[in-house]
Formats: structure tokens, sequence, C-alpha cells
């Protein structure tokens, strides 16, 4: 996410995994539906945005009474270029993972506050 790479994101996702905004913003897609829509939607949507991530800060990881599933939040530190003044945006992903891959992320992360950054 650093480097906003969506082939270094995608290559994460087994082939059929399904990586859903249960928030959405206006002009966000609900879900992708496989590595490939995953790698596709993050390349659109990165290459559209000025926003330059400068950190991810793990808040914490939850474990839960299934091995596959964990539960992060986070919090992302940007910018918004030219004025590079940054900003926070927090999340919350529950990831499903099956041999190493990610099968599934449910990922809460607050759009309106990337939409109000950008004034």
């Amino acid at each position: 996410m650093l480097d906003k790479s969506p082939d270094d994101l995608a290559d994460l996702y087994a082939m059929d995994a399904v990586h859903e905004f249960p928030f959405s913003s206006p002009g966000f897609p609900e879900r992708y539906e496989g590595r490939e829509a995953v790698r596709t939607g993050y390349r659109a949507a990165w290459g559209a945005s000025p926003v330059q991530v400068k950190e991810v800060r793990r808040v914490a990881a939850y474990g839960t009474t299934d091995p596959e599933v964990i539960v992060a939040e986070h919090v992302v530190v940007a910018a918004m270029p030219p004025q590079d003044t940054t900003f926070t945006i927090p999340g919350l992903l529950i990831l499903h993972v099956r041999d190493g891959l990610i099968t599934r992320v449910r990922d809460y992360m607050d759009g309106l506050g990337v939409t109000n950054a950008r004034g």
C-alpha cells in the first residue's frame, strides 16, 4: 500500500478471492470478485488518486476462533499534494486467509475522510 502497487497487492489474493467494501463511497464499487478484479480495481483507484500514503500504522490485530480469520485495525497517514497536508484515515479489515493467500476481505475504511481531505 505504501507504494500503491496494485500488482503486489493482487498477488496476495487467491484467484477467486472477494474483496468487499461494506461502506462504499459514491463512484466506488462495493466489491471486487477475483484476483484480477482486485488488480484492475486498485490500479484504477490508486492511479486516479493524488493521495500519497506516508505510513500505515497497525493499531491492533485480533485472532478469532476460526484459524483462517483475522481482524486488523489500522490507520493510514496520507498527504494530498500540492499542500502536502497530512491526514489520517482509520480502517478495519476482516481477512480470510487459506494456504497463505487472501480469500476474502471485508474492508471498512473511512472513505468520506478521503473525500473530505480532498476538499
